[in-house]
């Protein structure tokens, strides 16, 4: 068999597996279809007596975004090629027939690599989730958690339903009756930021209610009384640049705008309002745009998760920057860390909620929030490129960090706090394994996890990037260093 190696750009972790190859046009034409995969699996050979090893990946692209098994090619990017091409096409068709429900779109193209044969099995993001492999008395709904295929959680399962049933979360009807609840603090914000006086049919028209009367969960959001106990925000303005001791910290729960109302209020009452002395008079020099803060504020609020339950919305100020965090990831599945600000498009988790909040003129009816929190910091007198705004977001989680006017931020601020970052079960077992044997090389943690070194070492960029390891010494007689240790 042919041992060629070809390079291969994994989307979900934007890194490249270098390997070495003969710069032919069939071949680059490969490495291009592999890149525009949104993730994609290597499998050197197709288990038909183990099906689930890859049809948890099939079940999980179709949950997402779609992606790619590349068949006859190893782990380590290694083209080993296929037998009999035709015969694994036929099996793969039976095998999905056999044990997916319902059947996922997917199409299987061949490829000849010098004489090698592999096979792409392309699966297309779906529209009929969940997608479920069922077998072995089980049935199972998978997604991608970066290179992983993992069995859905409860909270995963309640998204991927709304979305084979094409509803959002704010749309869902619920038992409250509208009779039952007021609107005041919504009609009375329509008025004063619309100068239009409110109308009760505005209720219906916006989504807000059913036409049996009942409200939506984006309803149940605006009423005086929110019975949704997830609406709930957490202040804290912290003594110094981290998290230690507390100097205020407040707790709210309830209607949405009520809620962005005492954030706003925190942000008055715990940030400095400096001046500047001029001939006529005095300038304010406020620590943050206002602007800006209430537009990452509303976006918090209107693209946040609201099925997780024990998710709120946490607002945190430190003396150099302020950071707001809600559950949820990007909507689309990407990392906005891995996107350019100017090029990102609104896609709305929430859409009612968030047509609420345009008529309110709390957000833009066109383009991204995101450009306009960068856009409103710069317009802030004292502005230096090192206080541009910086996004963040892992899949559970998403993070918008403005720093203050004021100083300069240390480096390493623009990462997400590590307290805020959901670790993956295996990157807990890497940050043990350093504590324990600073000096242990990737192929040994690659050895003792049972998992390709690639694997180790995206786990391990990743942890520097969070700021728990860093790499001290040169390559060959260094050692990795704790920095931030959140392994409980």
């Amino acid at each position: 068999m042919c041992e060629t190696m070809i390079p291969c750009l994994l989307l979900d972790k934007n890194e490249y597996l270098y390997k070495i190859i003969n710069e032919s046009s069939y071949r680059m034409e490969l490495i291009a279809l592999i890149a525009e995969c949104t993730a994609c699996d290597f499998k050197v050979m197709l288990e038909e007596k183990k099906p689930k090893s890859w049809l948890k990946s099939v079940s999980a692209f179709a949950n997402g975004l779609g992606g790619s098994l590349f068949f006859g090619i190893d782990n380590d990017g290694i083209v080993r090629g296929l037998d009999n091409v035709q015969y694994v096409c036929e099996a793969i068709s039976s095998k999905i027939r056999d044990y997916m429900d319902p059947l996922p779109e997917v199409e299987m193209i061949p490829h000849d690599i010098d004489g090698s044969h592999i096979l792409q099995l392309q699966v297309i993001a779906g529209h009929y989730n969940p997608y479920y492999y069922v077998g072995d008395g089980q049935r199972i709904a998978y997604v991608r958690v970066g290179d992983e295929s993992l069995p859905a959680t409860a909270e995963q399962m309640v998204r991927l339903v709304l979305k084979g049933s094409n509803k959002t979360y704010d749309s869902i009807h619920t038992d409250y009756k509208v009779e039952d609840y007021a609107f005041t603090i919504l009609a009375n914000a329509f008025k004063d930021r619309t100068k239009q006086d409110w109308n009760k049919k505005y209720l219906l028209s916006f989504g807000l209610v059913t036409s049996t009367g009942n409200l939506t969960n984006a309803g149940a959001l605006f009423a005086d009384d929110c019975p949704l106990w997830q609406s709930r925000l957490y202040c804290t303005r912290w003594d110094g640049k981290g998290k230690g001791d507390a100097i205020n910290d407040a707790e709210f729960t309830g209607n949405v705008l009520m809620l962005l109302r005492e954030a706003m209020n925190f942000v008055k009452s715990n940030t400095k309002k400096g001046w500047e002395k001029l001939p006529d008079g005095r300038k304010n020099k406020p620590e943050y745009a206002e602007r800006a803060v209430l537009e990452a504020l509303v976006n918090h609020f209107i693209h946040r998760d609201y099925t997780v339950m024990g998710g709120e919305v946490h607002f945190d100020i430190y003396d150099d920057r302020l950071t707001v965090t809600s559950s949820g990831g990007m909507y689309n599945g990407m990392l906005i860390q891995d996107l350019d600000i100017a090029d990102v498009s609104s896609e709305r988790r929430n859409p009612i909620l968030a047509n609420m909040m345009a008529q309110l003129d709390y957000m833009e009816k066109r383009g991204s929030g995101l450009t306009r929190i960068c856009n409103e910091t710069k317009a802030l007198d004292g502005y230096r490129d090192e206080l541009k705004p910086v996004f963040k977001s892992t899949p559970t989680q998403f993070q918008t960090v403005i720093f203050a006017s004021t100083g300069i931020p240390n480096v390493g601020d623009h990462d997400v706090d590590v307290s805020e970052t959901k670790l993956s079960e295996r990157q807990r077992k890497i940050l043990n394994m350093v504590k324990e044997s600073p000096s242990i090389t990737g192929k040994q943690m690659s050895e003792t996890l049972s998992v390709s070194q690639r694997t180790i070492e995206r786990d391990l960029s990743a942890l520097q990037k969070m700021g728990n390891i860093k790499r001290e010494g040169k390559d060959n007689d260094g050692f990795w260093a704790i920095v931030k240790n959140n392994v409980n």
